[in-house]
């Protein structure tokens, strides 16, 4: 159990949500160039309502994973890494900034209100999929790394009996959904990008665990996928 420092630390943390928030819909709208975008609006209020929810989520089942998360990138962080998750993030602020573009200043598409639903479903399986994740992955941290401080082992529970890497699946699945939700056809451009990104480090996160973590080569063979059931 985390000490009471290290929950003061987790507090501090959830109160930066605001911040995300704020500094997601700033980039969308000022790319946009206006802020009369109803659709933009949702996605700024479920943002703001899957931040709330899964910080608080994971402050009650597991708030040691959150000071660790705010860690960022540590010493022992695969070399790939400390270049691909800053490439990734940065990509991820590059889909609003497209999506801004798009809707906003140049109106290259609008996708229909059929297309924000599929988004609204998808959203809501990569927040459901990410915070279960995220609650019952201890070592769920945002840079790849065999966490020998930490006693890492292999989870096998939750998400982690349908495929290899959950969070991964979130993390591929927000940015299309952010296309779909505000009416971007380009915004799915970076989304792409991202999901190719992401799909390299997943497989190079799979190597690495099946060379130098105890117990994952077992668990490999019996949760046979990566990131979808049946394909890969």
């Amino acid at each position: 159990m985390p000490n009471k420092d290290e929950r003061k630390i987790g507090i501090k943390i959830i109160l930066r949500i605001p911040l995300f928030i704020i500094l997601q819909a700033a980039i969308l709208f000022v790319s946009a160039g206006r802020i009369d975008i109803l659709r933009a609006w949702i996605f700024v209020g479920i943002i703001a309502l899957q931040y709330s929810l899964g910080f608080l989520l994971m402050y009650k089942y597991n708030p040691e994973l959150i000071n660790q998360r705010a860690r960022g990138i540590r010493q022992d962080t695969k070399s790939w890494d400390k270049v691909l998750m800053p490439v990734g993030i940065i990509m991820s602020y590059v889909v609003l900034v497209v999506i801004g573009l798009d809707v906003g200043r140049f109106q290259w598409s609008s996708l229909s209100i059929d297309f924000m639903i599929v988004g609204l479903i998808l959203f809501v399986i990569a927040a459901t999929l990410g915070t279960w994740a995220g609650i019952t992955n201890p070592h769920f941290e945002p840079t790849v790394r065999i966490q020998k401080d930490r006693g890492h082992k292999v989870i096998t529970t939750g998400p982690y009996k349908i495929v290899r890497h959950p969070g991964y699946v979130a993390a591929i699945l927000f940015p299309i959904s952010f296309s779909l939700i505000i009416g971007s056809l380009y915004g799915l451009i970076p989304a792409g990008i991202v999901m190719l990104l992401l799909i390299i480090r997943t497989s190079l996160e799979d190597k690495t665990l099946l060379n130098e973590l105890d117990g994952y080569s077992k668990y490999a063979q019996r949760v046979k996928y990566r990131l979808v059931p049946g394909i890969w």
